[in-house]
């Protein structure tokens, strides 16, 4: 598998103490929150090119059990899906995702 795209195969979720209440403590956003759009359609996700400077970083543009709009920065690392940022999409960012 192509290294870009290594999130397509991944196993699980990377959950401790220094990410799980870093998103609901500056944005909100609870772990299971970000773990639904990656069950959930429209899922939009790439290669965040800007920030895969030491390792492969990603972003994702999804949905909540909710209807809540998110956008998650993460990493894979031993293929589980380590979420390093997590947000409310921006007004940019929704058009994007209502284009789906």
């Amino acid at each position: 598998m192509d290294e870009n795209y290594k999130f397509l195969d991944w196993e699980g979720f990377d959950w401790d103490e220094g990410n799980l209440l870093k998103n609901w403590e500056k944005h909100g956003v609870s772990a299971s929150e970000c773990e639904q759009i990656f069950f959930n359609n429209p899922l939009i996700a790439g290669l965040d090119e800007k920030h895969s400077k030491r390792e492969s970083r990603y972003y994702a543009l999804g949905i909540t059990d909710s209807k809540r709009r998110l956008f998650i920065a993460f990493t894979v690392r031993k293929k589980r899906i380590r979420v390093i940022s997590a947000r409310d999409v921006s007004r940019r960012e929704r058009k994007v995702f209502d284009k789906s």
